[in-house]
């Protein structure tokens, strides 16, 4: 069930540039084949193909994507992440947000480059770096093996593999004199990758699509669904071929458990390469260390926001629902997908739309205009997650390390300038403080980027400036879509147009056949 646009407009509205430019682009989404770790089995490609291509504008230009869907037995859509609709260049991805789609290969890089680059002049060439575990299954069999009642300790499929590039690896030119950036992106459904240049130090310019100032690292820990952008110079005394590793991390609290029980056998090797004929060393990582990314300080120096004028309070924990199926919920309630997507709520249901009760059991929070939200979540799992907001880029206050509870609400200083990013690690049984600015309105998920975890329910949803979004119109296409496939698009979360508070067809128990995760995907300003 997915109401999709097939023709998605995305314009960059970011500082224009002298030669802004559309970008066009005609995507078939079709399966095929591939066999990245060797193992073959059949993956979303796009045009017949597979890896996915990348996106590439610079800020100002207007990319103009045709999607049609040839798959034949899914339904499909994208999102591009990241992507805030405000002047931010930098280094995104695009995956679809259906079906658990992603781990079964419809992902790609989207670069946006930056004509006023704080960095340009400080590097000679760019390297894509993609990292990903890898799975042997097709997606929707490892949901429904997950969602069974017999999962009661609440596992999600577990990786066969990691893969670098798609499987092509990298082994990249090194040459004395130049300094490379990486653009490094993490595919992963689930692990995280630990990151070590041999001899090198990473020097970090941007963290998602945030610039921060320089900063070292020798060791990167990089979640499922984050970016960092690093320089690495070849110098005078470089003479071989060196090395880099990345390792899966399963999620534990490396900072205090057990080495065996932080990484997995599954790691992959590139190389800087000096001399093509060899040799190719391995490198060996006997303890990890990762750099702080919190620690890491807005290039802008941009004060926290505020005064805050709201609070949402986010505790995080495994559940199970009336059927005894295994679900990742928020405050005790999985995000359940409802009849009419939330957004074409918004749009129809009048002044009711400020209501969270129209909108069902979508974990439903409504933020006004002009706001400064604090969004604090709980980790009271004993595993870290990644969590991730849409449509914003937002402050990074406070993330203290494992074991220290729940967030009190006035036991830390915050710092005056605190770090961006999209997608923020949160350490076992403890929290993160985030904050926002609401000048954005629209309809945003705030969701865990385990997408196995997005499948349990793991996700809330942001309903900003819904005074805005009153009676806004759609692509006809976007309407054509929900009425083929039967999808009411107006009224309450039930369809109900008449009494919108009426909650009594709303969708309050999880379907007991695995059918994916819905999303309605407008990544362009609606026409109000």
């Amino acid at each position: 069930m997915f109401c999709p646009s097939f023709l998605l407009a995305l314009p960059m509205f970011y500082a224009t540039h002298a030669l802004a430019a559309t970008v066009n682009a005609n995507w078939d989404v079709t399966w095929v084949n591939a066999a990245p770790d060797g193992f073959d089995r059949p993956v979303i490609g796009i045009n017949g193909a597979w890896p996915c291509p990348t996106l590439e504008a610079t800020a100002g230009d207007t990319i103009v994507l045709t999607i049609t869907n040839k798959l034949g037995n899914e339904t499909t859509g994208l999102h591009f992440h990241g992507i805030d609709q405000v002047d931010a260049p930098g280094t995104y991805w695009y995956h679809s947000h259906n079906l658990g789609q992603y781990p079964d290969g419809l992902r790609g890089p989207l670069i946006v480059h930056d004509p006023n680059d704080p960095y340009a002049g400080k590097y000679d060439e760019e390297i894509i770096l993609t990292v990903s575990d890898w799975y042997h299954d097709q997606s929707i069999s490892l949901v429904q093996n997950m969602l069974e009642a017999s999962n009661t300790q609440f596992l999600p499929p577990f990786p066969d593999s990691i893969i670098v590039n798609e499987g092509f690896g990298a082994n990249i030119t090194f040459t004395v004199g130049k300094t490379y950036r990486f653009r490094i992106i993490s595919f992963a459904a689930f692990a995280s990758t630990m990151l070590h240049f041999d001899s090198h130090t990473m020097q970090v310019i941007m963290t998602d699509a945030s610039y921060v100032r320089q900063t070292q690292a020798y060791q990167l820990r990089v979640a499922p669904a984050q970016r960092y952008d690093v320089l690495i110079t070849c110098i005078k005394r470089d003479n071989r071929n060196f090395p880099f590793l990345m390792s899966l991390d399963i999620n534990r609290d490396f900072a205090n458990d057990p080495v065996q029980s932080v990484v997995w056998p599954h790691n992959a090797t590139g190389y800087l390469v000096m001399d093509p004929q060899g040799p190719y060393p391995q490198d060996v990582v006997a303890l990890w260390q990762p750099a702080n990314d919190i620690a890491m300080k807005p290039l802008d120096g941009a004060a926290a926001y505020g005064p805050v004028t709201q609070t949402i309070t986010l505790n995080f924990d495994f559940c199970t629902d009336v059927n005894g199926i295994p679900r990742a919920c928020f405050n005790g309630q999985p995000y359940i997908d409802q009849t009419v997507p939330t957004l074409y709520s918004a749009a129809t249901t009048g002044n009711n739309n400020t209501n969270p009760i129209i909108y069902g059991n979508v974990n439903p929070f409504i933020l006004a205009t002009g706001s400064v939200v604090n969004v604090v979540v709980n980790n009271l799992d004993a595993a870290i997650h990644p969590f991730h907001l849409h449509g914003h880029q937002f402050q990074v206050l406070d993330r203290p390390g494992s074991n220290v509870g729940s967030w009190n609400g006035h036991n830390r200083t915050f710092p005056a300038s605190p770090m961006r990013r999209d997608t923020v690690s949160i350490n076992p049984n403890s929290y993160a403080v985030l904050r926002i600015q609401v000048n954005s309105p629209g309809v945003f998920l705030f969701h865990c980027h385990i997408e196995w975890h997005v499948e349990m329910g793991l996700t809330a949803t942001f309903i900003q400036s819904p005074e805005l979004l009153r009676n806004m119109s759609f692509p006809q296409d976007h309407i054509d879509n929900c009425i083929k496939q039967g999808i009411p698009y107006r009224g309450n979360a039930a369809g109900n147009t008449q009494n919108v508070l009426d909650t009594s067809d709303f969708n309050t128990v999880p379907p007991l056949t695995y059918t994916g995760s819905v999303e309605l995907f407008l990544p362009f300003p609606a026409s109000f």
